[in-house]
């Protein structure tokens, strides 16, 4: 499902979905939080940002809409997004690998 018109929040958030912490030229995905169904830039800008403590999503809750591409601004669920190797299903753009280093602060692994 793509979707233009889906707000990120974080700092210094631009089209491609790259804020103030991470930004490189790969770093574009955000994450809809389980806790409060938004869509954060990155873990730190939802930690400084929201009112609450973030919420991972359970293994039961794979087939979610939680993962926005900000190449081409296509929602994929947790299991497309955990399964496809640091591109893009529907563009091809290149995610940042060393986001696996941060599953455990989004999905319950």
């Amino acid at each position: 499902m793509s979707n233009e018109n889906l707000s990120v929040h974080g700092f210094g958030v631009n089209a491609r979905t790259q804020c103030a912490h991470y930004h490189s030229e790969r770093d574009i995905i955000a994450i809809k939080h389980k806790c409060c169904g938004t869509f954060y830039a990155c873990i730190q800008c939802h930690t400084e940002l929201a009112d609450h403590a973030p919420v991972v999503w359970p293994k039961t809750e794979r087939d979610a809409e939680a993962i926005l591409c900000g190449n081409c601004h296509n929602q994929l669920s947790i299991a497309e997004y955990l399964a496809c190797d640091n591109t893009c299903p529907a563009c091809q753009a290149a995610f940042n690998p060393g986001c696996a280093n941060h599953y455990p602060l989004y999905f319950e692994m």
